[in-house]
């Protein structure tokens, strides 16, 4: 059986035809397009898969689509600001946090999450944060320093532009198909 799901994916709404037992991941990959969450275990162990569902940190291959519907979901797709990285990629960048990429998107959700809730996290509540995913190439401690830098950056912005002007740059963009696929249509913009 198939159903219509409408979802509100970084700030835009889409509705698609999908198999009811799709998980969020199988239709943000295989429906919108959105092939930034990576399908690694399928079990729930690595965090690839990690998406931000009412601003908190789900794995997407264990969520079924059905219980996003009607909620807010924020892909890695949608941290980039209007042209430029958002803080998060910009430190992995800098601190050579990323390595094959493979687990990437996962950990910036998981990291953009912590940082939502909390800007100014130690070391301990980063590792925490980020204890469901895995890595293979770092060893953690490169990408530890860039969620660090990225509180320190998100904090000097906010402080330098204030609180409005700072959380307007971090409002995620319409998103795009890298796979070449023609993702489904936004039903409107925001």
């Amino acid at each position: 059986m198939h159903a219509i799901v409408q979802l509100h994916v970084n700030g835009d709404r889409y509705e698609t035809g999908v198999p009811m037992h799709y998980t969020l991941l199988e239709t943000l990959r295989y429906a919108l397009g959105l092939t930034g969450s990576k399908q690694g275990c399928d079990k729930g162990d690595c965090g690839a898969c990690t998406v931000l569902l009412d601003g908190e940190p789900v794995l997407a291959c264990l969520t079924p689509v059905l219980e996003a519907v009607g909620r807010e979901i924020t892909t890695v797709e949608g941290l980039a600001g209007a042209g430029e990285p958002h803080p998060l990629q910009a430190a992995f960048a800098d601190c050579g946090a990323a390595q094959c990429g493979f687990c990437t998107p996962g950990v910036l959700m998981s990291a953009y999450g912590l940082l939502l809730r909390n800007p100014a996290p130690d070391r301990q509540q980063i590792r925490d944060a980020l204890a469901g995913n895995l890595c293979r190439c770092t060893g953690y401690t490169k990408i530890y320093e860039a969620v660090e830098r990225a509180a320190e950056m998100l904090r000097a912005r906010t402080e330098a532009a204030g609180p409005i002007a700072a959380t307007a740059t971090d409002a995620p963009v319409p998103a795009t198909a890298a796979n070449g696929n023609a993702p489904a249509a936004p039903i409107n913009n925001r």
